[in-house]
């Protein structure tokens, strides 16, 4: 699937463009040079971020390097969200998430993309999500993180009110990203990201975006059952879900995992990680999408150096456990695997120890298992 894989097509070279679209100007960073022959990273932050403040923590990690020289990158913010952006005027209606979804279609027309791997995160994930459900033909893969696949429901709604009541709007940010736990223990992380919202961001912008969110629909997606005719709506790629044990919406994501196809989805659940990973634990972060870029087909001679990993059964849910890392040392250090049967060519059936020569050609597996990864 890759031609020439060793050589590079990342670029010093960065576009920095307000694209028109029909529900307003969009600002995007493109680095790289796009090809034919392979997908462009395309991203989309969470509310209250922009894509500096939501990835800039990922995509400077050591590690994404690798990654980064091989994929082209474009960053899409939503209207009015990036860095210095003055405030909308009073006559534009700012769109709902699913016209924002709508508004990638004009990104990838205007730098030429012809299909993309989806990084979103939170507002992001779902507007990516809904983007994939209605241009499938558009998007190789998605990962994921913080997804929430439901609509707010009437006291979701009620609670909502009286947070815009009794809370500033970076307080109600911080909410929305965080879990409690996370505010009242990292105090550096939530000082930093609070710093963001208030020295960064238009205020104005920020709370129209927001108010989009929490009115978005839910996202219709239903799990195939296998056996049957029935074409259900759901995500056609690969698709990898990341969420923190100590986030707010850790139920959501697990239930968007519930609803999605089980042969295409994985879920991963990383423990000691609070509302975003991708800055908290970026190097596992980084390998998990280096496995899932594999599954794709792309990247194969990539080493992996950090993850064990072993398939179960469906019922359990895929976590990174910093703690289970310490007592299996010397499990990693054996370095003992199991070899690819002929039955499934997509990637070992079981895998257990170091990963430091064994490439993963696919975390999403064709059967109905999740993936437990311990580093």
């Amino acid at each position: 699937m890759e031609d020439n894989e060793c050589e590079s097509v990342f670029e010093t070279q960065i576009r920095e463009e307000h694209v028109e679209t029909l529900f307003g100007n969009v600002h995007c960073v493109m680095t790289g040079t796009p090809r034919a022959s392979r997908p462009v990273i395309l991203t989309f932050h969470d509310v209250g971020l922009n894509y500096k403040t939501c990835f800039e923590t990922l995509f400077s990690h050591e590690d994404m390097q690798e990654i980064i020289g091989h994929f082209p990158v474009c960053h899409v913010e939503a209207p009015g969200q990036h860095e210095g952006a003055k405030t909308l005027p009073s006559s534009y209606t700012y769109p709902t998430v699913d016209q924002l979804s709508e508004v990638l279609p004009a990104v990838l027309k205007h730098f030429g993309l012809r299909s993309v791997i989806g990084i979103g995160v939170g507002a992001g994930a779902y507007i990516l999500a809904k983007f994939a459900l209605i241009h499938p033909d558009l998007v190789d893969g998605l990962l994921l993180i913080n997804i929430n696949p439901n609509a707010e429901g009437m006291i979701d709604s009620v609670a909502t009110k009286i947070t815009e009541w009794t809370h500033t709007l970076p307080d109600t940010i911080i909410s929305h990203l965080f879990g409690t736990e996370e505010i009242q223990t990292n105090h550096d992380l939530i000082a930093t990201y609070r710093h963001h919202i208030t020295t960064t961001m238009n205020q104005s912008n920020v709370s129209q975006f927001l108010r989009s969110y929490n009115s978005r629909n839910a996202l219709d997606v239903e799990r195939p059952v296998a056996g049957t005719n029935i074409n259900v709506r759901t995500l056609k790629c690969s698709t990898l879900l990341i969420v923190g044990d100590n986030s707010p919406v850790v139920e959501p994501v697990v239930d968007c995992n519930s609803k999605l196809n089980p042969t295409k989805t994985t879920l991963l659940k990383m423990s000691d990680c609070g509302g975003l990973p991708h800055v908290e634990q970026p190097a596992k972060v980084i390998e998990a999408f280096k496995y899932f870029i594999q599954g794709m087909g792309y990247l194969s001679s990539v080493s992996m150096t950090r993850l064990r990993s072993r398939t179960t059964s469906s019922s359990s849910i895929s976590s990174f456990d910093g703690s289970r890392s310490r007592s299996h040392t010397n499990d990693l250090q054996r370095g003992r695997t199991h070899s690819q049967g002929p039955e499934d060519k997509r990637g070992p059936s079981h895998t257990d120890g170091s990963m430091e020569s064994v490439p993963i050609n696919n975390l999403s597996h064709s059967v109905s298992k999740s993936t437990e990864v311990a580093c």
